[in-house]
């Protein structure tokens, strides 16, 4: 259930700062938006300005084209809605309508169109560039050869990544995610300290302990000389990680050039991810739908909070990535829709559009649906 209610607002705050992005945006550039909403329909409450200026309300799920004579929104109507999951805006003229009215999307230039469009993309890194900001304030995990000489660190420690075949680690029961605490008692931190102490007892066996999920424990170990170094070892591989804490300005860029890595990196995996997809690899594994999500937003929430802002991080600029692309139904289709207008000289007629938006949508339908079958599966 906590993992559930932790999705659900991980997930809000991500799609409601998509469609905050497309709202201001609009209102900016003279674009009425009919109605904002919190979470999805069917429709709570809604409150608005009438004709007169004052504000009103309504309860339910009516229409907004019958609300009473001279009470007729005279602006955005802000609904909360039943369904928690982000929210929407709907936009007066974004299927066509109203090309002769000034504050109609359809009757705007091309540019502030595929801007609006654009806007909840640059919302989602915008807001990633924010957390990961948060996150170097009250201090984010960090590898500790990437820190700065101003990072404040604490709680240094290495983690086990991976452990080889047929190494003393694998025999001894060393596993992946094993945090290596201290050797013979002796606290180690980074990678230095850790082959410092194997080296200065090579040949002996000596005493690991080790934090797991299942508590604390020790095992002995004899280091072995491992194939392509010159020193002994346990024949794993390891990440040397701590609390990092910077100062504000510090932290800010430390969040918007971390942004920046991991949004090139995203961008790497989801090309791969294409190649591997037309080479025939398998990429169940790589995929996870709302399911697969939601469980690892639970595994990460229970790290901590610095943890949860940088997967929060990570899902925005996803979802970024995604909703980029020239698909029908995404806002990268219908930029692909403004860009065909733009070569074409008139815009693609709107019965045309709408039919590939619909196949579209509901193509993207069918494959989460497949990919939540898939994270079921592998729950079980």
């Amino acid at each position: 259930m906590i993992t559930a209610i932790i999705f659900i607002l991980v997930l809000s705050v991500l799609v409601f700062v998509h469609e905050l992005g497309h709202f201001f945006t609009a209102r900016r550039l003279g674009v009425k938006a009919d109605e904002f909403g919190f979470g999805f329909p069917p429709r709570a409450l809604g409150v608005y300005k009438d004709v007169n200026g004052r504000w009103r309300h309504f309860w339910g799920n009516k229409a907004l084209d019958s609300l009473p004579e001279g009470q007729e929104a005279a602006g955005t109507v802000y609904s909360l809605n039943w369904l928690p999951l982000g929210g929407f805006v709907r936009i007066k003229g974004e299927n066509g309508e109203g090309k002769q009215e000034a504050d109609s999307f359809a009757a705007k230039s091309l540019w502030r169109r595929a801007l609006i469009l654009a806007a909840g993309v640059i919302m989602n890194i915008v807001l990633a560039a924010v957390l990961l900001s948060v996150g170097y304030m009250i201090g984010m995990p960090q590898s500790l050869e990437d820190a700065r000489p101003s990072a404040h660190i604490t709680q240094a420690e290495i983690l086990v990544v991976e452990t080889l075949a047929d190494s003393p680690a694998q025999k001894a029961g060393i596993q992946t995610g094993d945090i290596i605490v201290a050797i013979n008692g002796e606290a180690v931190s980074s990678h230095e300290q850790l082959q410092t102490s194997l080296a200065t007892n090579q040949g002996e066996a000596v005493d690991v302990l080790l934090k797991t999920e299942q508590g604390s424990k020790h095992l002995e170990i004899v280091p072995e000389m491992i194939a392509g170094t010159n020193n002994p070892g346990l024949g794993v591989s390891i990440y040397s990680s701590a609390t990092i804490r910077y100062p504000f300005f510090i932290a800010i860029w430390e969040g918007i050039k971390m942004t920046g890595v991991m949004f090139w990196a995203i961008i790497v995996a989801f090309y791969g991810l294409i190649v591997g997809l037309f080479s025939g690899a398998s990429m169940g594994a790589q995929v996870a739908g709302p399911v697969g999500i939601a469980t690892l937003t639970g595994q990460v929430a229970s790290l901590g909070f610095a943890y949860l802002l940088q997967f929060m991080a990570l899902l925005s600029l996803n979802l970024a990535l995604i909703n980029i692309l020239p698909f029908p139904a995404l806002d990268g289709g219908r930029l692909l829709f403004l860009l065909i207008e733009k070569f074409k000289g008139k815009p693609v007629r709107q019965s045309v559009e709408a039919w590939i938006h619909t196949i579209g949508f509901w193509l993207l339908i069918i494959l989460i649906v497949f990919v939540t079958y898939k994270d079921i599966v592998r729950l079980f």
